[in-house]
């Protein structure tokens, strides 16, 4: 056993399987494959097609007559020895294949042009509208859906299948030919002698029985290739993913492991899947060889018997030589269609994602002129039926209030600012936004009317402007730089090179963390929405910080209704009304001085909470969500 060492130290064994990792993303990812030919899953690739179908016809019509042409060419030849090459030829005849041979050549020449131009840019077209569509579908399905969904196996389908999908449709025209191909050496070979032609096709039984033995085989090897490729794609994706993590805990070493035992088992499936994809070449060779050693010994002692001419036995090696072209090409392009049936149905399964999140037939557009008012109605809500989040839950928030929900954590927080934005749907009561039920109202003007501010704000690769105007695209300039001033984040902007013009890297991880949730509160204040939603929007950030988000606040929510989330109770204690949640149930409501008399949940939380915040000055912690000190 031979090890190899890299940079890192890290050793890679050879001819073994590597220690599999004892932590991470092992879930073989459940596939169903298809057959070598699905006709539900061509019924759905031909959906894309369709649009295309004239310029895929005329690609269809130049495959036949490329094949046309070189079927001729070996006829041509033929006759040329026969009629113009041999003692007692016509001269004539032989300029006349000459220039019938140029003829056939530049047919042959124009024809695969326009075949392999057009195959070409239909393929890319219609790549272009399926990722289109896939990104479309992933943008509108529930969260449900991409909670439990790997971004490398969605990466995979979008890239590696799609991919798939375009050697398939490149191969499936000349699959065309390879056939029309087949067929016409067939006919002509039998046409030109008879009996030559059956002892010349005596050859294909054995290479039936070979394929008989050989496609099972082929295909499971083929799909065990696809799993264990979509498998280390998951696995790639998890570890760049989750870099800081992993060095953090000094995990390089079982992280690499984990990779590379997914790497290796793709290595091995990959081999055995290319051994069954090549193991046909050198028996169609060797075939080959038998069939034209049986024409040169056959039909050479047929020509010095005077029973067959010189250029039908020249015309029978051509043929030969290319009737096992089509059979290879053919045998080859069946992994390639096996790839494709198991990659369009896995595009189709992305594609047929049940959008759970929908807008009902009459849904009706919030506007700006609605209350604002925020209602929750006997709710019970769970990711899973059998395990409810919120159980029975209900409040309501007035226009222009500001309350809180705190509560341990599990206790459901989270989950009911969830439903406010209708990320998902509850399974009873109902959630109400300005008076109406948020199943009843279009998504997006819900969207604009919800504006919600996280715990780890997410940034996008581009400018500080185009950042805070994201969800409002058409907003000026100077919208921006006001709504910047009033959240604290104008001066930092202004040190950054070129100001709001600035390229922030992804996720935005050249600002700090408290400089990404300004602008994030910028954002949200740009968007104008009525209803403003703070998901621990202070929990990762220093006091210095809290204390320009605090000051923030004032100004982003003045004349909107407030949801908050805070993990720092003394931050809350100066909201108009606190929820306290316990296992799904609301089990406390009122202010804090109110809470605080009570001395249940609240009361025990603050008090644990608050030795924790000495920290932070009396005034802003007086000052609360709704006010801010000066």
């Amino acid at each position: 056993m031979s090890v190899i060492e890299h940079d890192d130290d890290v050793p890679v064994n050879r001819g073994q399987r590597p220690p599999r990792a004892t932590v991470g993303s092992h879930r073989i990812e459940e596939e169903i494959f298809g057959k070598a030919y699905d006709p539900k899953t061509i019924r759905r690739i031909w959906a894309f097609v369709h649009p295309y179908r004239r310029r895929m016809l005329l690609a269809v019509a130049a495959v036949i007559v490329f094949t046309l042409t070189q079927l001729a060419i070996p006829l041509i030849i033929g006759f040329a020895i026969d009629r113009g090459m041999t003692a007692g030829g016509d001269h004539a005849n032989l300029i006349g294949a000459v220039v019938a041979f140029g003829v056939v050549v530049l047919l042959n020449f124009g024809a695969s042009y326009v075949q392999e131009t057009v195959v070409g840019e239909v393929a890319e077209n219609v790549l272009f509208d399926m990722r289109r569509a896939m990104f479309s579908q992933l943008q509108r399905v529930s969260l449900s859906f991409m909670d439990k969904t790997e971004v490398g196996r969605l990466m995979s389908r979008l890239q590696g299948d799609v991919n798939s999908m375009q050697e398939f449709l490149e191969t499936s025209v000349i699959s065309v030919g390879d056939i029309v191909l087949l067929v016409g050496i067939v006919v002509v070979l039998l046409t030109l002698d008879f009996r030559l032609g059956l002892l010349t096709l005596a050859t294909m039984p054995v290479l039936f029985v070979v394929r008989i033995f050989w496609l099972p085989r082929a295909r499971a090897a083929f799909m065990a290739a696809h799993e264990t490729n979509s498998s280390t794609a998951g696995a790639l994706a998890e570890g760049i993913h989750g870099v800081r993590t992993v060095q953090n805990l000094d995990r390089q070493r079982v992280n690499f492991d984990l990779y590379d035992d997914k790497a290796f088992g793709n290595l091995k499936t990959q081999l055995t899947a290319s051994k069954y994809a090549q193991v046909m070449v050198p028996i169609v060779d060797s075939l080959t060889g038998i069939a034209m050693a049986v024409v040169i010994v056959v039909g050479g002692s047929m020509v010095l018997n005077g029973g067959l001419q010189v250029g039908v036995i020249v015309t029978f090696l051509f043929y030969i030589q290319r009737f096992f072209d089509p059979i290879r090409s053919l045998t080859m392009q069946y992994s390639v269609m096996q790839r494709a049936m198991s990659s369009g149905q896995r595009i189709t399964e992305v594609l047929d994602v049940p959008v759970d999140i929908a807008d009902k037939p009459g849904a009706v557009a919030l506007t700006g002129a609605m209350d604002g008012s925020v209602e929750f109605r006997n709710v019970t809500f769970g990711y899973r039926a059998d395990h409810p989040v919120l159980k029975n839950v209900s409040f309501r928030v007035n226009p222009g209030e500001t309350v809180a929900l705190v509560g341990p954590t599990g206790s459901g927080k989270t989950s009911a600012m969830a439903l406010v934005h209708r990320f998902y749907e509850v399974q009873g009561g109902s959630v109400l936004v300005g008076g109406h039920d948020v199943r009843d109202v279009t998504q997006e003007s819900l969207g604009e009317q919800v504006a919600m501010v996280l715990q780890e704000p997410f940034l996008f690769t581009g400018s500080v402007l185009d950042n805070i105007r994201y969800n409002k695209a058409d907003a000026t300039r100077e919208q921006v730089v006001a709504a910047a001033k009033a959240v604290g984040a104008h001066e930092f902007i202004e040190r950054l090179p070129n100001g709001y013009d600035a390229m922030l890297e992804q996720r935005g991880s050249n600002l700090s963390l408290g400089q990404r949730q300004l602008l994030s509160f910028a954002r949200a204040l740009v968007a104008d929405a009525r209803i403003l939603v703070l998901d621990e929007a202070t929990a990762n950030i220093d006091s210095y910080t809290e204390r320009q988000i605090q000051k923030a606040l004032l100004t982003v929510l003045e004349g909107r209704t407030g949801l908050v989330i805070a993990h720092r109770l003394a931050t809350i204690r100066g909201a108009d009304r606190i929820i306290v949640l316990q296992n799904g149930e609301l089990i406390e409501n009122g202010n804090h001085d109110q809470l605080m008399a009570k001395n249940g949940l609240y009361a025990r939380l603050y008090n644990m909470n608050y030795a924790s915040f000495d920290d932070i000055p009396e005034e802003v912690i007086a000052a609360g969500p709704k006010a801010a000190s000066t």
